[in-house]
C-alpha cells in the first residue's frame, strides 16, 4: 500500500479530508520517530511495540568480490506485533 493510498483509507475511516489525514499520519510518524530517537519504546496495545535494539558488529561478505568485510555495529528499529494483530493474520 502506498502512502497516498494509506492517507485515503485513513481519511475515509476517520471522516477526515485528505489534507487532515496526511497531517495526522505525518504527526504519528514524527511522534514515533522522536520517541525512538530518544530511546523510548512505543507500545500500541493490541497492535504492537516499536523498539530500538543494538545490532552487534559482524562479519559479512562483499557480494561483488566475496571478500570478508566487517559490518559496523548500529541501532535498528524493531517491531513486535501484538496479539490482536497476530490473530488477524491467521
Amino acid at each position: 500500500m502506498s502512502k497516498a493510498a494509506l492517507v485515503e483509507k485513513i481519511a475515509d475511516e476517520a471522516g477526515l479530508n485528505k489534507t487532515d489525514a496526511d497531517r495526522a499520519l505525518k504527526a504519528f510518524i514524527g511522534v514515533i520517530s522522536d520517541s525512538l530517537k530518544n530511546g523510548v519504546d512505543v507500545p500500541l496495545t493490541g497492535f504492537g511495540t516499536f523498539t530500538i535494539v543494538d545490532r552487534a558488529e559482524r562479519e559479512g561478505r562483499n557480494p561483488m568480490t566475496g571478500a570478508a568485510i566487517t559490518i559496523a555495529a548500529k541501532k535498528v528499529v524493531k517491531f513486535k506485533p501484538g496479539k490482536l494483530l497476530k490473530d488477524l493474520m491467521v
